[in-house]
């Protein structure tokens, strides 16, 4: 199973697509670790700078996160640079699926949750610590402290406690 939690880069946008998480260009990189350098290369959003996923551990966004197109290098970018859960209202279905078979966990919490978390703790060092069998995250931020609820259904569950779903597959198949 990978290591999930750590500093936590808050991103307040809606439809963040794949081509903003890994540029098409970058596609016929034949390894995860060439992707590395690479992630968010092309996201515009005010603030923001590629620099800010240096050391990041997990990534809260808005609605549709994943969107555009089905390639696995998105949730791979985000693997090879340690962030190993995304957290947002909703995904769309192949990036949320992708980052299963990769392992890793795609959360959705409802907008009122992420609203909370956006006020109480964007822009303040937040890190997160994540319980898998409670299904709950913990967002902690100096004296602040939040423990938040998910679900991981069963099979998504097995995947991320295989390591992905060629790990799950060796051992069962």
């Amino acid at each position: 199973m990978k290591t999930f939690g750590g500093t936590v880069l808050f991103l307040d946008r809606s439809d963040i697509n794949t081509d903003e998480i890994i540029p098409a260009k970058y596609l016929t990189e034949n390894s995860k670790e060439a992707l590395k350098p690479y992630l968010l290369e092309d996201l515009k959003l005010q603030g923001f700078d590629p620099a800010m996923t240096a050391g990041v551990g997990a990534l809260v966004s808005r609605a549709n996160f994943g969107c555009g197109s089905s390639r696995e290098h998105a949730p791979w970018v985000f693997e090879v640079n340690g962030i190993n859960i995304v957290i947002a209202e909703s995904f769309a279905r192949i990036f949320r699926q992708n980052m299963y078979n990769c392992g890793m966990i795609a959360a959705e919490l409802p907008g009122a949750a992420l609203n909370e978390l956006f006020q109480e703790f964007a822009g303040t060092g937040t890190t997160l610590s994540v319980d898998i069998p409670a299904s709950a995250f913990t967002f902690k931020s100096g004296s602040k402290e939040k423990t938040v609820s998910f679900t991981l259904k069963g099979f998504e569950r097995a995947l991320v406690e295989a390591g992905g779903w060629v790990e799950y597959a060796a051992a069962h198949y």
